[in-house]
């Protein structure tokens, strides 16, 4: 157990690690602390900051995937890769076909990585192609023409490198030649000059590699269904009395073996795959089922056919069981050009938001209009956006008006006016006007990026509930191996012969369906995140994405969640013998050095009022408390009653004053100079349109609503009534809100917490789920697991419920699986056959199959039905 150095929490390691808090050793102590705790206490001790258990020089690369065709097969790849000396961890995710790695480069290289894929059976998506090939890089500290001019000197000394384009915005373009020098001998180049090279797969890529795997997936279902079609005519027409020539009769095992052996062929990869998860992985997956299944059937058939040949009188046209191998190749690879391009769908939601990226904007260079790549847009570009376009990266306002469609990033339909100084994102649509902006973030900075890269994470990431799939896909395979050979032995004995036990044992294998059960949860997450994303609602893991409608208490922070952070003045008291003005006047000197929202309302008004406000000699804020300056030899105290307290200020004249503002819901900032009070200062904050309704939403849910904040009971119980609020925990200060949360947890209870400010960090980090408002500082961003971009309350609300529709088709889809596998592995291998006679077709089993993981996917597909209520 230790304690967060500023905010005093106490976790112990697992709990910091499932938090994602900050390890900071300090003398030998080890701390566990929130972004914002860290940054404080660095900024003061300087100590070398770690994720727990991790060495700092890790680097996380995410590695697209083609080939997996079960949740087994990523499994043996998650497996292979955490075998690795040097891999912290790896988590290979099969409906994204990704694989999110974190490994010490000192130890082991990428390079190493992606071969153990390789061996493994599977293929990395990468920008190397044979021949000419060019990578992208991001180039971490080439930010000036000097560091470009290191680069390009460093990648000059290369034999191989064909072109590179180097720009002080630290991305590098750079075309070699593949036979001559590789990507990592580049990144080694870079590095050795003291540079710090960043390669992901660009979505170009994935999609390019995501289509030409369902081309090829097509291509081989339309050779394989071209011969299954008259070999299943050929196999089948004796036994239903379907005419037949007589040669087909006579070479029926050489017609069949010249049919079956190319669609075996056109599955080669479930047996090349199927063979290597055993060998390389020890861990037999659905394509060691399908090569097992449909091998038995070929090798049987065609030692059949060598008997039949060599004129044995034994064997003959009816021993054969050719169309079972091929038929079976041939539904399998229709369900898998199936699944791949339902698979593709569940995560159309990224796909939108990456189309709404322009190729191309408008700068001015020099004094010219310059239309150029958007990835060579550079901060500090002016750029220029006419009626109609997207806007291409972030920026600010600096001349011309127009009015903003943001609908697609925030989810707000109505468009955002916007003017001079005003805030402009990334792939809005501009409606009406004309303007230019300076370019503040570019690239891989902008908000878009930074919510694609948020979703995808997220999507990658694993459920807890997801972790019993896996358990089970981890003995599932081996189970149903040895399923088949029991019942092949079993009826074998019972004397049916080997035909019948073989058709059993091919049964079992062929229908049992692992993906049904790997894809249950994670396509669910997908199109969920998805949801989320679409509607304003950045969810960062399918963890949090699962627990957020489990949450039974909802704390709020009062300023700037529920009210709209901009405070006013309404009230000013003045005690005999001080005026409004002179009161005014050494509040505003006291704020001036101030950042509250308290502070900057006093000054607000004071310059409204034409007050000159001076500096005061010394300044100093107290936490929670208020503030103290010195000025012209005066000791200025502007504070709550606490401060007042703390400073031996007798309140008795004031109280009723103080009750009457507290109870109106404002805040009371009492003034006193020299110890003597001289007014009292009413500040009120607007409540934010929807925080009541959103109050009311979480009611009707069943769940109960806290307010938090720094002021008094009676303030805040004033506040509290307005929202319909259940309870408020008042004279909180910032560093005890944690404390607070942790107290409600105590009590059994599931707690979220919302807020927006840099104090609301540490409770964000403490809560079952930290929701944090997209307008509210990067600390409480970070901190947070769930990220409204609209400061709409009632997203809340929505988030719980996405959570709740999510969880239950997560439960379909496993129940489905569950189902599925209980039934149709005991069917196949024959145990209705004593009391029905039926004993149930390979080839069925194959479409049953095929059919089971086409259909949990679906049902996740099904999800994009869902409207928010708000």
């Amino acid at each position: 157990m230790a304690t967060d150095p500023i905010c005093s929490m106490q976790v112990n390691e697992e709990e910091a690690e499932n938090k994602g808090l900050f390890a900071v050793k300090n003398n030998n102590k080890i701390y566990f602390c929130s972004m914002h705790c860290k940054n404080e206490f660095l900024s003061k001790n300087k100590p070398a900051v770690k994720k727990p258990g991790i060495n700092a020089s890790t680097e996380k690369i995410t590695l697209s995937i083609t080939g997996m065709h079960c949740a087994t097969c990523a499994l043996s790849i998650d497996r292979a890769l955490k075998s690795l000396p040097g891999v912290y961890s790896a988590r290979v995710n099969f409906a994204s076909e990704k694989a999110y790695v974190e490994y010490d480069p000192a130890k082991i290289s990428r390079k190493k990585i992606e071969s153990i894929i390789k061996k493994t059976g599977y293929k990395v998506v990468k920008a190397e192609e044979k021949g000419i090939s060019t990578i992208d890089l991001k180039v971490i500290g080439m930010d000036n023409p000097h560091c470009v001019g290191t680069v390009n000197s460093a990648l000059s000394r290369l034999n191989g490198i064909i072109s590179k384009e180097l720009h002080v915005n630290e991305k590098a373009r750079i075309k070699y030649n593949s036979d001559l020098i590789d990507s990592d001998s580049i990144k080694k180049a870079i590095e050795e000059v003291g540079y710090k090279p960043i390669e992901e797969p660009t979505i170009d890529m994935e999609k390019k590699a995501r289509e030409r795997e369902i081309k090829n997936l097509k291509l081989r279902f339309k050779i394989a269904a071209v011969l299954a079609v008259p070999l299943f005519y050929f196999a089948m027409a004796p036994h239903i009395g379907f005419p037949i020539p007589l040669f087909a009769v006579e070479n029926a095992a050489i017609i069949q073996f010249i049919l079956t052996t190319p669609i075996i062929i056109t599955g080669s990869m479930f047996y090349t795959r199927g063979i290597i998860a055993v060998i390389k992985t020890k861990t037999p997956n659905m394509d060691t089922l399908v090569a097992i299944g449909t091998g038995s059937a070929y090798l049987y058939s065609l030692a059949v056919s060598i008997l039949i040949w060599t004129g044995n009188p034994g064997y003959g046209i009816h021993d054969l069981y050719y169309e079972v191998a091929g038929l079976l190749i041939t539904f399998i690879l229709l369900g898998k050009m199936f699944e791949a391009v339902a698979k593709g769908k569940t995560s159309e939601a990224i796909k939108k938001l990456m189309k709404l990226q322009p190729k191309t904007a408008t700068v001015v260079r020099g004094k010219e209009e310059v239309k150029i790549p958007v990835d060579d847009v550079m901060q500090g570009d002016i750029v220029i956006v006419k009626p109609g376009e997207r806007i291409p990266v972030d920026g600010v306002v600096i001349e011309g008006h127009s009015s903003v469609d943001e609908s697609m990033i925030t989810g707000e339909s109505i468009p955002v006016e916007k003017s001079k100084g005003s805030e402009v994102i990334g792939a809005a649509l501009n409606k009406t006007g004309f303007f230019k902006f300076k370019a503040t973030r570019v690239g891989k900075d902008t908000a878009l990026a930074q919510i694609i890269k948020l979703v995808e994470d997220a999507q990658g990431s694993k459920a807890p509930i997801e972790k019993l799939a896996d358990r089970i896909s981890a003995y599932f395979v081996p189970a149903v191996i040895l399923i088949g050979f029991f019942a092949f032995i079993v009826w074998y004995l019972l004397g049916m012969g080997f035909v019948f036990a073989l058709t059993a044992f091919i049964a079992v294998l062929i229908i049992s369906c692992p993906c049904a059960l790997g894809l249950a949860t994670p396509t669910a997450v997908m199109v969920g995140t998805g949801l989320g994303a679409e509607n304003g609602i950045l969810i960062k893991s399918a963890e949090s994405l699962e627990i957020a409608h489990k949450i039974d208490t909802i704390v709020f922070d009062k300023t700037g969640t529920l009210t709209k952070g901009k405070p006013e003045v309404v009230n000013i008291i003045s005690i005999p013998d001080s005026s409004k003005k002179e009161i005014l006047k050494y509040a505003a000197v006291a704020e001036k050095r101030s950042e509250h929202p308290l502070g900057d309302a006093i000054i607000s008004l004071a310059k409204k009022e034409k007050i000159e406000i001076l500096d005061a000699d010394s300044f100093n804020s107290i936490t929670g408390k208020g503030v103290w300056a010195e000025y012209n030899g005066m000791n200025i105290l502007l504070g709550n009653r606490k401060l007042m307290k703390d400073k031996d200020i007798n309140l008795d004249k004031i109280e009723e004053a103080l009750q009457k503002l507290e109870e109106e819901g404002k805040t009371a900032m009492i003034l006193a100079i020299n110890k003597k009070i001289i007014g009292i200062i009413g500040v009120a904050d607007t409540l934010k349109e929807n925080s009541k309704e959103a109050v009311a939403a979480i009611h009707k849910m069943g769940k109960e609503v806290i307010m938090i904040t720094g002021d008094n009971e009676r303030t805040g119980r004033a506040i509290a009534r307005q929202l319909g609020i259940d309870s408020v925990l008042a004279e909180v200060l910032p560093g005890d809100k944690a404390r607070e949360v942790k107290k409600l947890q105590a009590e059994g209870k599931k707690v979220a917490m919302v807020g927006d400010g840099i104090n609301d960090a540490p409770a964000l980090a403490q809560a079952d789920i930290g929701i944090a408002i997209g307008s509210g500082t990067e600390v409480a961003i970070e901190s947070a697991d769930i990220v409204l971009i609209k400061e709409d309350l009632r997203d809340v609300v929505t988030a719980m419920d996405l959570s709740r529709y999510t969880m239950n088709k997560i439960k379909q889809n496993l129940f489905w699986a569950f189902v599925y596998n209980s039934i149709g592995i005991p069917v196949a291998a024959g145990i209705l056959y004593p009391f029905t006679g039926f004993l149930l077709s390979p080839i069925i089993a194959g479409a049953a199959m095929a059919f089971s993981s086409v259909s949990v996917v679906t049902n996740s597909l099904l999800m994009k039905r869902y409207k928010p209520e708000y």
